[in-house]
């Protein structure tokens, strides 16, 4: 298990990625000061009998109530208990352990007014591997995710449900069982909790991790596609690329042409082939491909500053005792990232079927039809395309932006919200969908190359194909398909397709 010590405002892109994988953070110590400092300040502003939204007074539409100080733990209790409210499916384990990990290091930052107990009980709740139940449905992405993380607070005053050691428990038994007592939330502490962006953003990470792996997997199905349809490499030339100058392009058609370079296949035909160019899905894959890197590039800025942000409201400033209402808790920036990587993996998964209709059409691919050696007794690949075609058409449904949408809601209090939650969310369905067209394009591009046998492709590409051939046999005569679909599925989704390769493929950072 990877231990990973987090400096708050400088969590690096790697070390997120770490936690999705599985990696348990701890806070760097330093940060203790300034959480320190920031929870008297909101003492000494109390003490000064002034009215402070999320303090003293209601929230939303009802921030002109003034709360006394008898109810000030009350109202911080009620808003976490009024304020779980989603619904649907548990959130996975691994975006829940990186929204803690994200809320963990906002309020650390020392801007948000909590004491140090309070965030000692989230680092530990993380440390022991307590995995709160938070329904995936019910945030518009402003103020903030409210409902998911008023799920979360929720459990650390010991209500709600968690999972621990794989046991679904209620969570005041859940505390007891890892050696944890819940809270009794002070002044600001539950509205800092249930303020901020951790949930879309946790959702969005993923997200993009997941679409990282997609790309490098896609580059390695392209190249096994190219071969098995005995394209050009010329597309794949750095002078064409270098004139037009994409950072993304440039990097692509490089691991494209060192992912092929040595192959017997492509010397085997550099003369007397009389296609002059061919399809897009093989000649333009630097271009696509490249700019979907590019595209998730940008997202990974983004999410990168959004992680070491403070997004919940108010914000405490220690050094002048004041807090300010703003509206970091907006997700705009989230749900422009997650539209991008929503198109980013629409693409890389239409690209793929793209190939996979090619190398099934024997016009095109020059391969026996559907890629089965008897075809018409055999229908080989016909409906593997077809399912690539239905899943790419899903992803084509999610990909509309979901940014352009808005609802007003608290009593148009919160009148213009982001919708960077469902945005973020549909991202894990849509990798899904997008790594199971490339399990058959796998699949379709190794049977593809078996007939190219007695040569070989190249030395990369060839270990990509073992792999694949470890699992799943060629296919001689029609057989029951889906099995090889998963199997091809968990070698693309996990990562270790791309990794058989073993050339270093483009990365987000």
């Amino acid at each position: 298990m990877t231990d990973l010590t987090l400096q708050p405002g400088a969590v690096t892109l790697s070390q997120w990625r770490a936690i999705y994988r599985g990696g348990r953070p701890t806070l760097d110590p330093a940060c203790m000061d300034g959480v320190r400092e920031s929870a008297a300040s909101v003492e000494r502003i109390l003490a000064r009998g002034e009215p402070v939204y999320g303090i003293n007074t209601g929230f939303g539409k009802l921030a002109s109530v003034r709360i006394d100080d008898a109810d000030l733990a009350t109202l911080q209790r009620n808003i976490v208990l009024s304020h779980a409210a989603g619904v649907g499916e548990a959130s996975p384990e691994p975006v829940v352990r990186l929204m803690m990990a994200l809320k963990m290091v906002s309020l650390a930052r020392g801007a948000s007014g909590i004491r140090p107990g309070t965030l000692d009980l989230l680092a530990a709740m993380i440390e022991r591997g307590l995995t709160p139940i938070i329904p995936c449905q019910g945030s518009v992405g402003a103020s903030g995710d409210l409902a998911p993380l008023s799920h979360l607070a929720t459990t650390m005053i010991g209500e709600g449900e968690i999972v621990l050691d794989g046991e679904r428990l209620p969570a005041a038994e859940a505390l007891e069982r890892a050696g944890l007592a819940a809270l009794t939330l002070g002044p600001k502490e539950g509205l800092a909790l249930l303020n901020g962006t951790q949930f879309s953003c946790a959702n969005a990470l993923a997200g993009l991790f997941e679409a990282e792996t997609l790309l490098q997997t896609a580059l390695v199905t392209g190249a096994l596609s190219t071969e098995a349809a005995k394209g050009s490499d010329t597309p794949f030339d750095p002078r064409i690329h270098d004139l037009r100058g994409h950072a993304g392009q440039i990097e692509t058609a490089a691991a494209l042409r060192k992912l092929m370079d040595g192959s017997n296949i492509r010397a085997s035909h550099l003369k007397g082939d009389e296609r002059v160019q061919d399809p897009y899905c093989l000649r333009c894959q630097p271009q696509v491909m490249g700019a979907a890197l590019d595209m998730m590039r940008q997202a990974a800025t983004t999410l990168s500053v959004e992680a070491n942000g403070v997004s919940d409201n108010p914000l405490i400033f220690a050094d002048t005792d004041e807090a300010l209402s703003g509206g970091n808790f907006h997700a705009e920036p989230v749900a422009f990232a997650a539209d991008m990587l929503a198109m980013a993996i629409c693409e890389i998964g239409s690209l793929s079927e793209r190939r996979i209709a090619m190398l099934v059409d024997p016009a095109l691919s020059g391969l026996p039809a559907f890629l089965t050696p008897k075809p018409g007794l055999n229908s080989g690949f016909m409906i593997p395309q077809v399912t690539a075609a239905a899943l790419v058409s899903e992803n084509k449904q999610r990909a509309f932006p979901a940014s352009v949408d808005s609802i007003p809601t608290s009593a148009n209090q919160e009148d213009h919200v982001s919708m960077a939650a469902h945005g973020a969310r549909r991202l894990a369905d849509m990798a899904r969908n997008a790594g199971g067209v490339i399990a058959i394009e796998a699949l379709a591009a190794a049977q593809g190359i078996d007939f190219h046998a007695p040569l070989s492709s190249s030395k990369s590409l060839e270990a990509a194909r073992a792999l694949i051939r470890q699992l799943v046999p060629p296919l001689s005569d029609d057989r029951y398909f889906h099995p090889d679909m998963e199997k091809a599925a968990s070698l693309v989704l996990s990562g270790k397709l791309a990794a058989a390769a073993d050339t270093d493929l483009p990365a987000i950072g």
